[in-house]
């Protein structure tokens, strides 16, 4: 598997993008229950068929982006060449105050790419994004992700545990920043229901806690994926005057406020988001990560 993933990673972007596209409708056509599933996210969110019907052709081109994003050579930093910035100022200013900085990058755009080119971009001036990371159950997927974006030095990953937590709160502390994928739902015991998009959704309370904790700034961060392989733009948006970032603020309040802006970044973009994700699924039982305070 690793052999033909570095195979595809050389072919050009734009016919990977234009095949990625065949795949989408493909699996689309194919698979009934991921159409309904996708369907009913979009259109109780309030899209019609022309705002999310993009996103079918999105999944698949975000789907073959991962060769090249994994498997490019080492030490190849090509990816700014192929990315727009729009609010860095913002952003480098949040850094350079150190007192840590959390990205708030839901599963919409390309989110691999936008930490990937972050990482990137900002390594030899403030170090690497740091992130939580679970490794793949199967190894195969283990490995192939190992041998990838999880090697690369603009990267740092803590793993999903107490552990990584504790980890994750020095580095917020000590100035840096970290990218969370905030629109996942956390086991039983590590969240809140919180309004998402019109309806209620088990909502991840480590970001909320950490963003209060340690008084980082916090920014809406998306990787919009251009028409016809032009490229990327990487936009952060600053979060500022809600409960996200209130340390009064009640844990509901704060969830409820993160939801808000990952909805009004949605709706901005609704072609490129995960509409098949189960996000209003029941939470699983599993052994429960100490909440940020806690672990501190």
């Amino acid at each position: 598997m690793i052999t033909l993933f570095r195979l595809l990673a050389r072919v050009p972007m734009p016919l990977m993008h234009r095949l990625g596209a065949l795949l989408g409708w493909l699996v689309w056509w194919s698979a009934p229950g991921y159409r309904r599933r996708f369907k009913a996210n979009a259109e109780s969110a309030g899209f019609g068929p022309d705002q999310y019907r993009p996103a079918i052709a999105a999944a698949g081109k975000m789907a073959s982006e991962l060769p090249w994003l994994w498997l490019r050579p080492q030490g190849q930093t090509v990816l700014n060449r192929v990315v727009r910035w729009e609010g860095v100022e913002a952003f480098e200013a949040a850094m350079q105050a150190k007192k840590g900085v959390i990205l708030v990058a839901p599963h919409l755009g390309s989110w691999e790419m936008c930490g990937q080119a972050i990482g990137e971009r900002f390594l030899s001036t403030y170090g690497p994004i740091t992130a939580l990371f679970r490794p793949a159950r199967k190894k195969w997927m283990a490995d192939l992700i190992a041998a990838g974006s999880r090697d690369r030095p603009g990267l740092q990953t803590l793993p999903t545990n107490n552990t990584g937590v504790r980890g994750l709160i020095r580095t917020l502390r000590n100035g840096g920043y970290t990218g969370i994928l905030p629109d996942q739902v956390p086991p039983l015991g590590q969240g809140v229901w919180a309004p998402f998009l019109g309806r209620p959704a088990y909502t991840m309370t480590l970001l909320p806690r950490l963003a209060q904790q340690t008084g980082a700034a916090c920014f809406l961060s998306v990787c919009e994926r251009l028409p016809n392989a032009a490229g990327y733009v990487i936009r952060f948006e600053p979060i500022v005057g809600t409960a996200l970032t209130d340390p009064s603020a009640s844990i509901e309040d704060a969830a409820a406020a993160m939801n808000d802006g990952i909805g009004r970044l949605i709706h901005s973009l609704p072609g490129q988001y995960v509409w098949d994700y189960a996000r209003y699924k029941e939470p699983r039982a599993e052994r429960v990560v100490a909440a940020a305070g806690e672990a501190a």
